[in-house]
């Protein structure tokens, strides 16, 4: 059974899909084992506790540069056991300590298709309303890999959804977590911790 350990800056909800595909059976050979947050009091520990999942609070604010905050990071990963790490919702990007140290074992969502909407201060809010200016028909959201580079390791899984004339970014926001994120990012955890996904060429292949 792998150790899953989810990190966290905000409400949660996608840290709850995972919650609840575990309870469900959706994944398969890993537990959440740990909730880390860069910050105290948000709802996502509020998640962690009501399903007894042990939680850690490491402030990015309490440190003075990035490489300092993710040296933390990684000590409590380490201490962790972490197998898989997921971002969900980590609003901090990590420095290649920590990356390097958990190649191809760190996942990332992010509400786009890579390669369009990505990069640095492509986050939140702010991709939907390129998106929706740019006038695309379809949107969706990449599971990866997390690297060095942001938004730029394998991707692991995609999903889409249709832009409709009259969205808005909240509501594009809104469709693409209920119909892409929450139903695949548990499956990326799930298949990681089958070891299903295979890397080949710094490209992931999903084994039948």
């Amino acid at each position: 059974m792998k150790n899953i350990v989810v990190l966290v800056s905000g409400g949660g909800t996608n840290l709850q899909a995972l919650i609840d595909a575990e309870k469900s059976g959706l994944i398969q050979g890993g537990k959440i084992t740990c909730v880390i947050s860069s910050k105290d009091g948000v709802y996502a520990l509020e998640r962690a506790k009501n399903n007894n999942i042990p939680a850690r609070v490491i402030p990015r604010k309490e440190y003075p540069d990035s490489k300092s905050y993710s040296e933390a990071i990684l000590n409590a990963l380490n201490e962790e056991k972490a197998d898989l790490i997921v971002l969900a919702g980590f609003m901090t990007i990590l420095d290649e300590c920590v990356t390097k140290a958990y190649a191809y074992k760190i996942i990332n969502v992010h509400p786009a298709l890579i390669p369009s909407f990505c990069g640095e201060g492509f986050y939140g809010l702010k991709v939907h309303e390129k998106a929706l200016e740019y006038g695309v028909k379809v949107s969706g959201a990449t599971i990866h890999f997390v690297n060095e580079e942001a938004d730029a390791g394998a991707i692991i899984l995609q999903g889409t959804v249709d832009v409709q004339r009259d969205d808005t970014p909240e509501i594009l926001q809104k469709r693409i977590m209920e119909n892409v994120e929450w139903k695949l990012l548990p499956k990326a955890a799930s298949l990681f911790c089958q070891d299903k996904i295979e890397i080949i060429d710094g490209k992931a292949y999903i084994k039948d």
